[in-house]
Parts: structure tokens; sequence; C-alpha cells
């Protein structure tokens, strides 16, 4: 596939990373050489320096031939201009542009094939938002993750002492809870992946990855560690796009608090938002954070611009007894540094950013993509298509398909239906199918696997 990404910084680095290796034709389109010779040392890719939304830039980046063009430079103008003179003059086929401004998505009809030539668009700050929403609505998740429009959900915990089936085999799971339709799709021991089966046995610590439908959850993480209590008082520190957004979606249901440094920007959303306290000063500031009774706060969470800014405010929130902190960060070297030791919780925009990019990427009917453990790992969704003859899945029982080692079927959704998979699970049309992949290098498998192929020769 040849793909067009415009904008060198850390998401257009990131999505260059996750894609990159998967034998794609890729140029990078930004005005900063200095990293674009970055990426060129890292990659094989080609680069072009100027403007991005500059139609002979885009011409020398060959988007008349592309298959796909992903705006993704810091400036919201810039990536709209880019996608509407892709199409008008060039007719690339796909155009992503990702759009942080809330006033741009507040009209419907604004993009689309009769107004601004937008395919897809992304908004960091709406996917962090319903993460963090997420979050919040099964206290000790670290991962809650959306499937089959919300039917199921892939949700990963840490194992702790006193749940039932923690030092038990997986298997066990299924005997205390009999109609209970979860699977454990993957276990992270100290990094480190395993591909549970009947008779792995949880450890306490244990990073554990299940998909379960929406009804099940609580039940299945009541084995794996304590429920914990529904949280009720939240603390976000940074009052900017997202911090505004993820208030305005919590305050009816919250107690919730939000400290913004500029004392015109805490002004101007203390107006905009109708029962969040708003208040101007410094997150890092311990007597401030004293006085707002940090102590009985159940979640702080940091979301500022300034991710150092983002992990000190977080430390101090923890030290001084809140009782769930998290933290947005951008640079994985940092996020590697703090998680788990210093925060609860790395909320990474890039990732949640790339997981929305590449399910208009991947090959094949593929309906939802999450990247996970900061690209090493994807959570996919794919639909099966075709017959017997003409797929290597529809029509086959799990046991008999070549399915990847390495590739864990997490659930199958067949209509409004949640089904659990087993051994002789036979997969029909249009099924959705969700899995873990364990490493990255297997998705080409995966979407071959799914792949329809011409009448006769699926080697069945």
């Amino acid at each position: 596939m040849k793909i067009i990404i415009l904008g060198a910084g850390q998401v257009g680095g990131s999505l260059l990373s996750s894609l990159a290796s998967e034998a794609n034709d890729i140029v990078v389109v930004d005005t900063q050489p200095s990293l674009l010779r970055n990426l060129e040392d890292r990659f094989d890719i080609a680069t072009i320096t100027g403007n991005a939304a500059h139609p002979t830039i885009l011409e020398k980046a060959g988007a008349a031939h592309a298959d796909m063009l992903i705006a993704v430079t810091s400036d919201d103008e810039t990536n709209m201009l880019a996608c509407q003179i892709a199409h008008l003059l060039f007719k690339t086929p796909k155009k992503i542009a990702r759009i942080r401004a809330i006033e741009y998505q507040k009209y419907a009809g604004l993009f689309g094939p009769d107004s601004l030539a937008i395919d897809r668009v992304i908004s960091p700050e709406q996917i962090v938002t319903e993460f963090i929403e997420r979050l919040l609505e099964y206290p000790g998740a670290s991962q809650v993750l959306d499937f089959a429009n919300g039917r199921v959900r892939m949700v990963s915990v840490k194992a702790r002492e006193g749940g039932p089936l923690v030092k038990c085999e997986v298997r066990t799971l299924h005997q205390h809870m009999p109609n209970v339709h979860a699977r454990i799709t993957a276990i992270f021991r100290e990094g480190k992946p395993i591909v549970p089966d009947g008779k792995t046995i949880i450890e306490v610590g244990d990073e554990v990855f299940f998909c379960a439908s929406t009804e099940e959850i609580h039940a299945v993480m009541s084995e794996l560690r304590r429920l914990d209590k529904p949280y009720k008082r939240l603390m976000f520190a940074g009052g900017g796009h997202i911090g505004k957004r993820v208030a305005l979606r919590l305050e009816n249901d919250y107690s919730v608090k939000v400290i913004e440094r500029n004392p015109q920007r805490a002004q101007k959303i203390a107006a905009e938002l109708a029962k969040t306290v708003v208040l101007q000063g410094d997150a890092a500031d311990k007597e401030l954070l004293i006085n707002e009774n940090i102590d009985s706060i159940d979640v702080f969470c940091a979301i500022t611009n300034d991710e150092e800014a983002n992990i000190l405010s977080a430390m101090l929130a923890k030290k001084l007894g809140a009782r769930r902190v998290m933290s947005l960060i951008t640079r994985s070297a940092y996020a590697e540094l703090v998680e788990t030791h210093l925060v609860d919780l790395v909320i990474s925009p890039q990732e949640a950013t790339i997981s929305a990019l590449l399910r208009y990427i991947r090959r094949g009917d593929v309906v939802q993509v999450h990247s996970l453990r900061r690209g090493a790992c994807e959570a996919m969704e794919a639909v099966a298509h075709g017959d017997s003859r003409t797929s290597k899945v529809v029509g086959q029982r799990l046991d008999r398909i070549k399915i990847p080692a390495g590739v864990v079927m997490g659930a199958l959704v067949r209509g409004d239906e949640v089904i659990q998979v087993h051994h002789d699970t036979v997969i029909q049309e249009g099924d959705h199918v969700i899995m873990f992949l364990l490493e990255k290098r297997l998705i080409p498998e995966v979407e071959k696997l799914f792949a329809v192929e011409a009448e006769g020769k699926n080697g069945a």
C-alpha cells in the first residue's frame, strides 16, 4: 500500500513505526528537515520537506498514485486543506485527518463527499476522553477496549492477592462461573507475554487481558482481584482540549475539579462547565492540593500538554493520598520509566490515536484495532467473509484453522449474540472475530487468514 503521512511529529513518527515493517510504501512530509532526517535514519522511507497543504508538495509526494493520505500535522486547518486538495487535484482514494478543535466537530455534514473531502476524522482528545470514561466505569482496570460496537470489551487488570482465580489454573474460571462467556486472551508476567491455556497458573502481579460481554466484566474482574469501590471524586490537572472535554462528559455523573494554570483559560472553561469546580493554579502546588482535599480524591488525572508537569503532579498527588493517579505521557521512554512504580496508569494519546488510524489501514474487513503495550501487540476485530471454498476460516472449526502461534481468539460476535470460543466453534459468514496478537509481526498472517480468495484456492 502506498501511504502519504503529513506530519513527522510524535503521532506521525509513531504511526510510521507501526506501518514501516508491514511492506508499505511510505512518504512522509514535514516542514522540519531535522525531524525527517531522524525518521530516514530509522526507517526505509521517502521524505519531502515542505508545507503539507501545498499542491506542488502533494504532487511531489505522489498523491496522484497514493492509496491513502493521512494528515496528522499539528495544525487542523493544514490537515483539512491538504485532504481537500488531494481530493480535488489528485483524486487520492482515502483521506484521514487528525482534527483536534472541538468546534469543527460540532457541525454535522462538515466532513464528507459533498463537503470537506475527508473520509475519516480522528480526534485524539475525543479518543482519550472515551478511554478515561471506560476506565472510570471499571475501577482497577488498566485497559478497557471496545469491540463489536461495545457489546464486547477486552479488559486488562493486575492480578492481586485475594482474587479467587489468583494462584489457580485458568480453566478454573469457568468452574467458578459456568455461565460466563469470558476468555483470558493474554498474560504478561514481568513484561513478558504468555499464551494462556487451561493449565496456566495466574500469579500475583500478572497483567491479565480477558474478553467478556459488558455485563460480565465486573464478575470476571472480581476473580482476579477484590473489586475497588466506585469512583466518585475526580480531579484533573489541565483545562485544555482534553480537560474540557472530559469535564463536560463526566460532570453530571461525578464530582469533578479541574486545575488550570492559565487565568484566562480557567475563566473561559469555568463559564462553559455547569457543575465542574475550576481552580486557577499549579497542579504541582502542594498547598493547593492539600487545601482541595487531595487525600479524598478517588482519581487524579494529569492531562496537560506538558508531560513532565503531568508526571510531577501525579507523583505528588499519589504521595498526598489520592486513591489512583493517572498521567498523560507522550514519550514511550517516560512511560516505561514511571508506569506502575511512580504513577498507577499512563495514558498515551499517541497509542490511542494510532489505534484509531490502524483500523482504516489494515487489509481486509477489520472493524476495530487497538495498539497495546506501546505498539508491541494488537487486539483486532475482523469480519469473516466468504464460504468454505473461498475462506480459510468460514465453515471451519477453530481447531482446524491454521491460527498462527501467538494469536489468541478472544470472542466471537454473531448478530447480537456474544459466543464463547471453543476448539469446536465453527466460524460463519459475517461473524466478528476478536483476537489478541501477542506480536506485531503476526498481523500479515492474520490478514491473509481472513482474506477472501478466488473460489477453490483456499487450500481447504
